[in-house]
C-alpha cells in the first residue's frame, strides 16, 4: 500500500495487512491490527537550507549514545535503540534519522524486544522524499487518516441535518438519496454555504460505498490539492463528493442526485 504524507513531502510503501493510525499532529503511525508485530511512525521536518538533512543525521550520530551510520536501501541512516519495559514486557525502539535536500525525516519501530525490524526496513528502503527540485505528485492512494476525518466530519453534519429537516433516519440506503435530494431543493441553505453543499456530496457517496460493492474512499493528490474521492476497484471511475454538489450550486445549475446515481450505476455495470 502507497502511502503519501500531507503536501507529498515524503511517500513510502507498507504492507497490505497494515493500517494507518491516527497519532499526534507531526506524526504518521502504521501497524497491523490484526496481528500487531510492531508500530512504525514517520514524521518529517524541513529545514531552511539544503543541508538540513545531512546536518540532522550527523547531530543525531554525535548526540545519541551508540547511534551509527547504516543504509538502508538508497538511504544513509543514523541508526540507535532504545529497550523500555511496559506492564511487564520489553520492547526495543529502533531510530533511524535520514532525509533528502531540506526535509529531514525520522523513523522509528517499537517492536517486542528480540523481534526481527525486517518489515521497518523494508518501509524504509521505499521512501521517497521530495526534494527541493522535484514537481508535486499526482497520485491516487488509499485513503489516508486525514481525509477519513473530513468525510466523518461531513458525513455526520450532513446526516445531523437530514434527520433534523426531515425527521427521518438516515442508513445510507439508495432510498436515502431522495432525503438528501428534499434538503438540497427546500431553499434552506444559500448558494455561498460551500461546506453544506459539500457535505450533502459526501453523504450522497456514502450511499454510493454501501450500495456498491468495489466502490472505496480514496486520497487524490493533485499537485497542490488533497482531497477525498471514491474510485471503483482499480479503475478509472471516480466520484468526487466535495466537487458534486457544490459545483452544480456555484454555477447555478440544477443538481438531480437520483440521476447521477443511475449515471453512477449504469458506468459500474458497464464496468462489470
Amino acid at each position: 500500500m502507497k502511502y503519501i504524507a500531507p503536501g507529498s513531502w515524503f511517500s513510502l510503501e507498507y504492507p497490505s495487512d497494515w493500517r494507518e493510525f491516527e497519532d499526534t499532529e507531526d506524526s504518521f503511525l502504521f501497524y497491523n491490527p490484526d496481528k500487531w508485530g510492531g508500530n512504525f511512525r514517520i514524521s518529517a521536518f524541513r529545514g531552511e537550507n539544503r543541508s538540513y538533512a545531512r546536518e540532522c543525521v550527523d547531530y543525531e550520530l554525535k548526540q545519541t549514545q551508540g547511534a551509527r551510520l547504516v543504509k538502508v536501501g538508497g538511504w544513509d541512516c543514523a541508526y540507535s535503540t532504545e529497550n523500555f519495559q511496559e506492564n511487564g514486557s520489553w520492547y526495543t525502539t529502533h531510530l533511524w534519522v535520514t532525509g533528502k535536500d531540506s526535509i529531514s525525516v525520522e523513523c522509528s519501530f517499537t517492536v517486542t524486544k528480540g523481534e526481527s525490524i525486517k518489515v521497518a526496513e523494508s518501509i524504509l528502503a521505499s521512501l521517497w522524499v521530495r526534494g527541493d527540485a522535484d514537481k508535486p505528485l499526482h497520485e491516487v492512494i488509499p485513503v489516508r487518516v486525514l481525509e477519513i476525518d473530513v468525510i466523518n466530519e461531513c458525513f455526520d453534519w450532513a446526516v445531523s441535518t437530514i434527520k433534523k429537516q426531515l425527521t427521518k433516519d438516515f442508513t445510507s440506503s439508495e432510498a436515502d438519496v431522495q432525503s438528501i435530494q428534499k434538503v438540497i431543493d427546500s431553499d434552506k441553505f444559500n448558494r455561498s454555504q460551500r461546506q453544506a453543499w459539500e457535505s450533502f456530496g459526501v453523504a450522497f457517496c456514502a450511499i454510493l460505498v454501501n450500495e456498491m460493492d468495489g466502490m472505496d474512499w480514496v486520497t487524490v493528490i493533485d499537485g497542490q490539492k488533497e482531497f477525498p474521492a471514491l474510485r471503483f476497484a482499480d479503475t478509472d471511475l471516480m466520484v468526487y463528493p466535495l466537487s458534486l454538489v457544490w459545483e452544480k450550486v456555484r454555477r447555478g445549475e440544477a443538481c438531480d442526485l437520483k440521476a447521477e446515481y443511475a449515471r453512477i450505476r449504469s458506468e459500474v455495470e458497464a464496468l462489470l
